[in-house]
Order: C-alpha cells, then sequence, then structure tokens
C-alpha cells in the first residue's frame, strides 16, 4: 500500500504497508435500473434551486450551526491538511495489555524495505522479549494517526488506534444492578472452564450467512432456481431463574462428548506425583499382605 520509516531514538527502519484485509471475501451489491438493467450513477441535488448538480460546481462546507455553513476553498482546506511524513515515529514503549482493544482500528501488516531487515527484526524481537508494544505517531493521506505496533508471528502489525476523544465512556452504559452470588459465579465459571480453549483458531470459524450467500448468487448465476431458506427458529423461552440456567448450560455441554478434565498447572502436576506414588506403594503393600 505503501512506503515509509519507523523511527525510535537515532533509529530508522524503512519499512513497506501491506493491507490486512482481503477484499476479495465480501459480497456487495450494486444498484441497476430496474427497467434496462444498466447500473444507475449517483448525482448530487440541489433542492433550494432544484437542480442537478456538478461535481465541478461542489464547494466544501462545515456546519457550525443547523443549517448554517462556512465554505472553505482549495487553498484554505490546505492549511488544515497536514503533510505526509510518512514517518512512524515511536513515541513509547508500553505493556499490551494496558492498551485495551477498544481504541483498535484498522490493521496493516509492517514489512522491511530494503536495508531494513536486520533493524526489523531487531525491533520485533525485542518487543516480543520485552512483552511490550509500541506507541507512535504516524502522518499520511492529509492526517495524524496514532498508530500501535505489535509483533505479530515473525514481524510486525501497525494497528491504527482512536484517540481518547473518539471513544465514549462506559459510564454512558446504564448497568443496573445485580448480585453476583458464589454458587452461580462458581457454576459460571465451571461453564467456561468446560468449554475453554488455550488458543484462538481463527480458521475455525467461517461466516455461515456469506457462504450461503455465495451459494444463492452462484445458483442465480447458473439458473437455477432460488428455493426460500428455511424459517428461523422461534425464540427460545426465557430462563428467569439464572442458576437453572447455567445448570442446563452445563448439562448440555456435557451431553454426547467427554467432559475434559480440568486444566493443571505443571506445579499442580508436580505436587501431585508423591502423592500417586505413595498411594501405588500402599496398594502393593496391601496386595504383598
Amino acid at each position: 500500500m505503501g512506503t515509509g520509516t519507523v523511527s525510535f531514538g537515532l533509529v530508522s527502519i524503512p519499512i513497506k504497508l501491506y493491507s490486512t484485509g482481503e477484499s476479495s471475501a465480501g459480497i456487495s451489491f450494486n444498484w441497476l435500473h430496474g427497467k434496462c438493467g444498466g447500473r444507475v450513477k449517483q448525482q448530487y441535488y440541489c433542492p433550494t434551486e432544484d437542480e442537478v448538480v456538478e461535481r465541478k460546481d461542489l464547494v466544501k462546507g462545515y456546519e457550525f450551526a443547523k443549517d448554517r455553513y462556512v465554505v472553505m476553498d482549495d487553498e484554505e482546506l490546505a492549511v488544515l491538511t497536514t503533510k505526509a511524513t510518512n514517518s512512524i515515529d515511536i513515541t513509547e514503549f508500553v505493556p499490551v495489555e494496558t492498551v485495551d482493544p477498544i481504541y483498535y482500528e484498522r490493521a496493516y501488516f509492517l514489512g522491511p524495505d530494503k536495508g531494513g531487515d536486520r533493524p526489523y527484526r531487531l525491533l520485533a524481537e525485542a518487543m516480543r522479549q520485552t512483552q511490550r508494544v509500541a506507541l507512535a505517531r504516524y502522518a499520511a493521506r492529509g492526517k495524524n494517526y496514532l498508530v500501535l505496533l505489535r509483533p505479530f508471528r515473525e514481524g510486525l502489525v501497525m494497528q491504527q488506534l482512536r484517540y481518547a476523544e473518539e471513544v465514549r465512556g462506559f459510564d454512558e452504559v446504564p448497568l443496573g444492578e445485580g448480585e453476583v452470588k458464589p454458587a452461580e459465579l462458581q457454576l459460571a465459571r465451571q461453564l467456561i472452564d468446560q468449554i475453554a480453549a488455550d488458543d484462538f483458531k481463527p480458521e475455525g470459524y467461517r461466516d455461515d450467512s456469506r457462504d450461503q450467500m455465495r451459494e444463492i448468487l452462484r445458483k442465480k448465476v447458473e439458473g437455477e432456481e432460488i428455493v426460500s431458506a428455511a424459517p428461523a427458529e422461534p425464540p427460545r423461552g426465557q430462563i428467569i431463574d439464572l442458576m437453572q440456567a447455567l445448570k442446563a448450560s452445563l448439562a448440555k455441554e456435557g451431553d454426547g462428548a467427554e467432559r475434559r478434565p480440568p486444566r493443571r498447572s505443571a506445579r499442580s502436576a508436580e505436587v501431585e506425583k508423591p502423592a500417586r506414588a505413595a498411594a501405588g506403594a500402599r496398594r502393593t503393600r496391601s496386595a504383598k499382605k
């Protein structure tokens, strides 16, 4: 997508930016004229003059009050535009867990440009070992961005972040009141343990609705008849009793599958070894008697 430089201290690393998204995975539709099947074009309409406005006659305006605008010409807009330096200037390194994902926006892969292989790998490995990520400023496309660089596999990812003023305060969310009872908490923890996994494996998840849409579109293109989808399941009855809901969830997860034993730490296993050995010795002595 572009090139740039990662800078911190006196170190400069030439890099290349790559998109992380796969545009071919999406499904989009175009608006067509139902009468002839031709693709329609967008037009700008002025209700005051009751006419279609050509793009060359458009100007940009900022609404400072209801239906009141200040018009900005190209020279004035140029003053507002940040000069693109394509320099990613690291300001500090912080523990990754201190940056909540709520601040994450789009992500980009970073790869080394010519002459940047060694310092690129050095930075990635240093952050991996210190378990820290880099906060940086990035001026590109006429804007100043706050970004985060983090290790990803053998390289780096640049994560565009929201600024603090762009994130609503959580205190705006009404939480109500509810007491967490120990017995309910214990059942909830058991449910989590029962379906817990050590790793996130994204390849294990698919967008079923998109797969179904692709199949329907394939049939449509090939002239096959489109059969209506099965009706959605009726909503389940609401379980008011939280304990009943938790117990029912545990029972459902346990049906038809061998229940996984709870995970034990290496330390727990080491502690249990002598106890198992002692129990085995007692059984052996009993058998001899």
